[in-house]
């Protein structure tokens, strides 16, 4: 009988074949696969979510990543006065430059006792270039101005932190003093100052943050001066400049680099292991499909006494394990998505029963979830490739005496 090519139609029969006669087999690989394909994604999902988290947390504006925080060494006792701004502002590469005062204070509510606090005297444009955020509230802005405090500033004037202070007014006295910590004047805010955002940082001590035009007198002089540079090209030339000078120079883009640096060093050590279950999951896949071999000598005989070609033969163990690999990918993309949405799920839940906010640990990118896909079904058709070469080599003589 002359040999007759297979249609695609004929091969996706026969090959579909195998999961009616092992439905079992073939569900429990698909199964194996789909569970080590999952596990692929939850890993890498999670290296994901903590590297969004950490760099989240870092990157909480865009002109904070290029803005430096620079001081004086503490002890060269050079105090950062007005005119060394000024002369700041004149740099070729500084786009804007923002001082920041620290001296002790004291709010109180009406009459009551009040509370030292470390104060920071800032310009409207500190929160922009500092990248710090108020948790509860918002920004102090030039029209309406306001405090913004720490959470440990609530709790001794029994406040709540929660949005229930806010718009509540506290007294403020500043005392100013000298480099060698010595009080010279006390200043107080023209009027009570009303509290429009709260920081909840439980590390962070009792604080509050003004606006310098709400004071009477401008601070003496400043602790540290904010940055920015026009671009990130010449920050790191600005960096330079500046350390010559004799200035500590801190940079959050330094601080994102070296997150993300970590974080991906984890993302990768977790790929690991997860693409080590996969592994094992594409063994027990290349298993069955040679089991499926050995079991299907005398099929294999049959087809090619009835004119089934070498062609046919191999391309039907192929197409069998890519669609394996194919069904595997589906299951463990459901599974490890769904998986990562409930963990997520529950782990908000857990956060807000113990006063935490909402957290999204597990974050799968979509590109990973395409390029796993497509690995699946390459893991299916390199699990079948050795079993269809076998098959497709194999006379019908031999097939029918190994049966």
């Amino acid at each position: 009988m002359p040999n007759k090519k297979l249609r695609l139609s004929e091969l996706l029969f026969l090959a579909l074949r195998t999961f009616r006669t092992n439905p079992q087999r073939a569900f429990m690989t698909i199964v194996g696969m789909s569970v080590g394909i999952a596990t692929v994604l939850l890993l890498v999902s999670l290296g994901y979510g903590l590297q969004y988290i950490v760099i989240g947390k870092l990157m909480t504006t865009q002109d904070s990543l290029i803005t430096m925080e620079i001081s004086y060494p503490s002890e060269s006792n050079i105090l950062i006065k007005k005119p060394l701004l000024d002369n700041l502002k004149t740099y070729e590469n500084v786009a804007e430059v923002s001082p920041v005062a620290k001296f002790p204070g004291e709010v109180s509510e009406d009459s009551k006792s009040g509370l030292l606090v470390d104060t920071l005297i800032v310009e409207p444009n500190y929160f922009r270039l500092s990248g710090l955020l108020p948790d509860i509230g918002s920004f102090p802005t030039d029209k309406e101005q306001g405090l913004v405090v720490s959470s440990q500033t609530l709790i001794p004037l029994n406040f709540n932190i929660d949005e229930t202070s806010l718009n509540k007014f506290l007294s403020l006295k500043i005392f100013y003093q000298d480099d060698q910590n010595n009080i010279f004047e006390e200043v107080d805010s023209s009027a009570p100052i009303k509290i429009k955002g709260i920081i909840n940082d439980e590390s962070m001590g009792p604080m509050t943050i003004i606006f310098a035009d709400s004071l009477s007198k401008e601070a003496p002089f400043f602790s540290k001066i904010l940055v920015k540079a026009k671009n990130v090209d010449v920050l790191e030339g600005l960096r330079d400049k500046l350390l010559g000078e004799g200035f500590l120079v801190s940079a959050r883009i330094d601080l994102v680099t070296q997150a993300r640096k970590i974080t991906n060093i984890i993302t990768i050590i977790l790929g690991v292991f997860g693409i080590t279950a996969l592994i094992v999951s594409a063994i027990g896949m290349f298993n069955t499909m040679l089991v499926g071999f050995l079991e299907r000598i005398y099929e294999i005989g049959i087809l090619k006494s009835l004119g089934a070609t070498d062609y046919d033969v191999r391309n039907l163990f192929l197409v069998e394990a890519s669609i394996m690999g194919f069904l595997s990918g589906l299951g463990g993309i459901f599974i490890g998505i769904g998986g990562g949405k409930i963990l997520n799920v529950l782990l908000s839940f857990f956060s807000a029963r113990f006063g935490g906010e909402a957290i999204s640990l597990f974050i799968t990118p979509w590109w990973f979830v395409f390029l796993i896909f497509i690995f699946s079904i390459l893991i299916g058709f390199a699990s079948g490739w050795l079993p269809a070469h076998r098959a497709s080599g194999l006379s019908p003589r031999e097939a029918f005496t190994k049966k």
